[in-house]
């Protein structure tokens, strides 16, 4: 089948190699504009356009898909049977979503209608989800609202961060793709609870601010929910920590100081007081303009001490 394929980032890698595994010509990859990245700021390809390039595939960047008058000229002269779009990161307009013959569909990372919107994942590790999953669905102008094709379940570990779990789905996703591909003309699309509905809007680097007025296992959540992106972060002695792995502690005290206290500092990393009198132990950590490094590593030399006061 010919296709068009929309997406930017390492995620939707896997159901663009799935698909030229599958014998799908991609006729054309449409992804973001390179945007600058690193501490230079360098114009920098997705991870999409880099991988297009090594296959031999035409690729195209509009700033804006909905505003770019070439758009849809150019995706009617691939002669596709059928776009698929994962994490491009764009909205798509209606005059370019029913261009294909099979129309566009969307490899989603959460079990529609749940967590609808940029950040699935991350919604689902923060509110403490035991299961989430992949939808496959017909794509319309509305964000993720269209009729479902297929989906498939999976459980999230309770260690896991949001960047593991996201390569364990964009596998799944990939999977499921090819499988549903298989049976396009025959599915019968089934329409979403609307009453179901949960949002997953995209997340800002402030959202990643660790409270610790929180319990230690909402704080754990929401460490493992922003890693490795945009990252879970306090501050010490003024400094910007990123927190990278962590654990609530089985200990419970009775609150002897604000939250945020380092209680003590041992070859594990610090017990931290929390919320409720709960106890978070930092385990590894990234300091600022330094690289990642284990939290009792950072310790030494006097960096961080019992008494210490994060946030």
């Amino acid at each position: 089948m010919r296709t068009v394929f929309f997406g930017s980032p390492e995620a939707a890698l896997p159901s663009l190699r799935a698909l030229l595994d599958a014998g799908h010509g991609v006729e054309l990859v449409v992804t973001q504009p390179d945007r600058p990245a690193g501490r230079g700021k360098h114009p920098t390809a997705s991870a999409v356009k880099e991988f297009a390039f090594t296959r031999g595939l035409s690729v195209y960047q509009p700033e804006r898909v909905r505003k770019d008058p070439a758009a849809a000229g150019l995706l009617r002269g691939t002669g596709a049977d059928l776009s698929v779009v994962v994490a491009y990161g764009q909205i798509l307009p209606l005059e370019i979503i029913g261009i294909p013959l099979h129309g566009t569909i969307n490899v989603h990372f959460s079990l529609l209608p749940k967590y609808r919107g940029a950040a699935p994942v991350q919604a689902a590790v923060l509110a403490g989800e035991a299961k989430t999953g992949i939808t496959i669905f017909r794509l319309n102008e509305k964000m993720d609202e269209g009729d479902i094709l297929s989906s498939r379940e999976i459980d999230i570990s309770p260690k896991e961060t949001a960047g593991e779990l996201e390569a364990r789905l964009a596998t799944l996703g990939a999977d499921l793709l090819v499988a549903t591909i298989a049976l396009i003309g025959s599915l019968a699309p089934t329409p979403q609870n609307p009453a179901l509905a949960t949002l997953a809007p995209k997340l800002r680097k402030e959202d990643g601010r660790i409270d610790w007025r929180l319990e230690a296992s909402v704080i754990d959540r929401h460490v493992r929910a922003f890693t490795p992106r945009p990252s879970a972060f306090t501050f010490h002695k003024g400094q910007r920590m990123i927190l990278l792995k962590g654990a609530p502690s089985l200990d419970v005290v009775v609150p002897s100081g604000p939250p945020g206290s380092v209680l003590r500092v041992t070859k594990r990393g610090f017990q931290v007081q929390a919320g409720a009198g709960s106890l978070y132990w930092i385990e590894s950590l990234q300091p600022e303009s330094r690289g990642p490094m284990d939290a009792y590593t950072y310790s030494l030399n006097g960096r961080a001490t019992a008494g210490d006061i994060l946030g």
